[in-house]
């Protein structure tokens, strides 16, 4: 029996896509003859584990420094128990594993989602350009050490997975040699609601022609621009309403541009949704939109089209390995303000063409399966 350490920063009931791919891969591994045990931290009080495998817990309620001690050595002290030690985790879990694993001299694996450099220099406001552009553009401080690590992190690693052919070539622009990294698609997990569109505009409250978009609330996520083109939306068909789903740093910021439009009755912002709710949101909408200038693999673009959501996104690489343009969705330029809004015109007035990318998205997930991604990853995981 193969024994796997899985170190991650997040999983259920935290809402995620790291949460997600943990639990359906941690849990079919352990059908499949692994012995899995799992460290991870959590928001939530915890009483009783309903899993087929190991999981230990390690509380934010915690000062930082002391929970990242007590992550660090159970990570560290049970290491020596596994054949192998997978990090979902780029930089805290990633570090952890790495030290544990070279120590007790244990495979390495990791797997990576995005640039964490990227991503904080951006929430940081330290840098305003897209991901492509941040690769080769000259870092220093605190953002050059972080993208140094996570570099060193992926060339000391075993092996590497990650979830599109486009951070393939992202990590390897960090020096990392193509033969560690293996391409594994993210699969959908996602029960659609068997509810009429009306039932469920009913139980949100909110009733109109309903554009959904969802993703933390970060600033390349373009939520901004979604509520701009309200205006001009609300003048075609005064029946618009956007929901956006999700938390993050840049709430506050798109509750004041909401009120300053006084779009109030018109842009909801939702919070968090359990996966349970979020399924009755999309089982409310006409349309999911996507305008993101950086997306690894696309969840929710995934899950919109299982619950049989027309789907519009930004025609970046990540989203370009899942939609064919015009069958299976419609893909626009990042936060272009005339194609978004012709998009949404075009799905609304067409009704015909909505239902074509519907049974499109449909085709799509059936190729996106749990036990593909599972295949793929055991076979790795027993190498």
């Amino acid at each position: 029996m193969r024994r796997i350490l899985i170190v991650t920063g997040i999983f259920p009931p935290d809402i995620g896509g790291p949460a997600t791919y943990c639990e359906i891969t941690a849990g079919a591994l352990s059908g499949r003859g692994f012995k899995v045990h799992v460290i991870t931290y959590t928001s939530k009080r915890i009483s009783k584990e309903n899993h087929p495998f190991k999981i230990e817990r390690v509380s934010k309620r915690w000062p930082w420094f002391l929970r990242h001690l007590i992550y660090f050595f159970k990570v560290f002290f049970n290491a020596p128990k596994n054949d192998l030690v997978y990090s979902l985790s780029t930089l805290n879990g990633g570090i952890s594993s790495l030290i544990a694993a070279k120590i007790f001299r244990k495979k390495f694996y990791i797997r990576i989602v995005g640039d964490y450099a990227w991503q904080v220099a951006m929430e940081k406001g330290r840098t305003d350009i897209l991901i492509d552009d941040f690769q080769t553009a000259k870092k220093t401080g605190w953002v050059g050490f972080l993208f140094w690590l996570q570099g060193l992190l992926c060339r000391k690693a075993d092996q590497i997975i990650v979830p599109s052919e486009y951070l393939k070539t992202i990590v390897m622009g960090w020096g990392v040699k193509e033969s560690k990294i293996k391409v594994i698609y993210n699969s959908v997990n996602f029960k659609p609601l068997d509810i009429s569109r009306q039932d469920a505009r009913n139980k949100i409250g909110i009733h109109g022609n309903i554009v959904v978009s969802i993703g933390r609330l970060v600033p390349w996520k373009g939520f901004r621009m979604l509520i701009k083109i309200m205006p001009q939306l609300l003048a075609l068909n005064q029946f618009f309403r956007l929901i956006i789903i999700g938390d993050g740093p840049e709430k506050k910021n798109l509750e004041v541009i909401v009120k300053n439009l006084s779009l109030d009755k018109k842009v909801f912002l939702v919070g968090k949704k359990s996966k349970a709710d979020l399924a009755l949101y999309l089982a409310a909408s006409d349309m999911f939109i996507l305008n993101s200038g950086y997306e690894g693999f696309s969840h929710q673009i995934l899950e919109a089209m299982a619950a049989g959501v027309p789907v519009v996104a930004s025609a970046i690489l990540g989203n370009r390995e899942i939609i064919n343009q015009g069958e299976n969705g419609f893909l626009v330029k990042y936060n272009d303000e005339f194609n978004l809004i012709e998009a949404i015109k075009s799905l609304i007035q067409n009704p015909d063409i909505a239902e074509q990318l519907v049974e499109g998205g449909k085709r799509t997930v059936e190729k996106f399966s749990s036990d593909r991604m599972i295949d793929e990853t055991s076979s790795l995981l027993s190498q």
